[in-house]
């Protein structure tokens, strides 16, 4: 329920340009590169060749996280979804998620996560700040919550547009009225999707120059300075209707 979040004063729904906002989780909502890197940390596992092979181009992204589970296997043999979430709880997130989404939503404006990362990871953060949906990777499990050594592929790094395009008729708005915000190469196809983008603290200037803007900050609300105008603010309270 909206009334369960605490908006910024003085922003109207009625001013709103957007309907949508697409989030990347992974360096955007959390503090670090990735949640498969969290976990790989958690387990002390140096994940880097693995990670530069996919990034190489030498294996794919199943492969990519066939990979890390096997490693997580070896290290924590019987290793279960409900070890991976006891981990992911401890995962640093990006300051100021609440008063974002709080704010979006009390514009009515839809609030989703777009993620190559592990998908326990992204409900636990769309569950706790009330992010109106999600989609990452799954990591597989056997019946008894032991890790089948698989993963499934919800999300192609390669063309995370594909998602964005599915959440926007899903929620029945257009590419126009959509923001898209991510940090990297593989966010740049959502950035393609939607009407403006938004580079957060970007990992390379290949990812701020395909962004409309870039935004280099310890906290994500500062990019609600592009989705909601304080100008436009300002504006209404100088000309009443």
């Amino acid at each position: 329920m909206l009334n369960n979040f605490y908006p910024k004063p003085d922003i109207l729904p009625a001013m709103r340009r957007y309907d949508l906002v697409c989030f990347d989780m992974d360096g955007v909502l959390t503090s670090l590169r990735s949640s498969w890197y969290w976990i790989n940390q958690c387990l002390d596992i140096d994940n880097e060749p693995t990670y530069k092979a996919y990034v190489n181009g030498e294996i794919d992204q199943p492969e990519f996280m066939r990979r890390d589970i096997a490693q997580w296997k070896r290290v924590m043999p019987g290793i279960r979804i409900s070890d991976l979430i006891r981990m992911l709880q401890g995962m640093p997130l990006t300051g100021g998620i609440q008063e974002t989404v709080a704010c979006l939503r009390s514009n009515e404006i839809r609030c989703v996560i777009v993620s190559g990362g592990i998908d326990l990871a992204a409900k636990m953060i769309a569950e706790e700040f009330g992010f109106d949906d999600q989609v990452a990777d799954e990591i597989c499990s056997n019946a008894d919550g032991t890790l089948t050594g698989e993963g499934k592929m919800n999300v192609d790094l390669r063309d995370k547009g594909i998602n964005v395009r599915y959440f926007i008729e899903r929620y029945g708005t257009t590419k126009e009225r959509t923001v898209s915000i991510g940090n990297s190469f593989t966010d740049i196809p959502m950035f393609r999707n939607t009407g403006m983008s938004i580079a957060f603290n970007p990992m390379d200037e290949y990812t701020a120059d395909a962004a409309t803007h870039v935004v280099r900050s310890e906290n994500i609300a500062d990019v609600l300075d592009h989705i909601i105008p304080q100008t436009e603010i300002q504006s209404s309270k100088s000309n009443p209707s």
